[in-house]
């Protein structure tokens, strides 16, 4: 995997780019001199966060032949309050999942997602304790 980025403007207007040119732009708060035109580096993960472990429960779901008619997760984290480095303290995941589904097979699609198979939630389970919980529309 390999990454560029370039600074577009100062101070800290960052673009990113991967392999295939997909780009994002990255930004720093206006606390450090930054213009909130993009997500923070953190906030970058906790969506990579989001993103991956959706993957996950979506391609699960869909091997069980589960038609999911809307899906959404939101994500409420702490930081440890340090001069230096501020790593993950407590990362907590709201699935909301729409279609004829069953809460057990959610639970479950969750949880192989975020204790086997993602692998942001296995990096970040290091220093953070990941919990979830979800809901179910019909």
């Amino acid at each position: 995997m390999k990454i560029k980025l370039k600074r577009l403007k100062e101070p800290f207007i960052l673009e990113a780019e991967n392999e295939t040119g997909n780009k994002i732009i990255l930004d720093a708060s206006p606390e450090i001199g930054g213009e909130n035109t993009g997500p923070r580096p953190m906030e970058l993960l906790i969506m990579g966060l989001a993103g991956c472990s959706s993957i996950d429960v979506l391609m699960i779901l869909e091997k069980q032949k589960i038609k999911v008619l809307d899906y959404s997760v939101e994500i409420d984290a702490d930081r440890e309050k340090v001069e230096q480095a501020s790593l993950f303290k407590n990362i907590h995941l709201h699935f909301r999942i729409q279609g004829e589904v069953l809460k057990e097979q959610v639970e479950r699609a969750i949880s192989l997602s975020l204790e086997k198979y993602c692998s942001v939630a296995k990096t970040l389970e290091k220093t953070a304790s990941i919990t979830f919980d979800f809901e179910v529309i019909s």
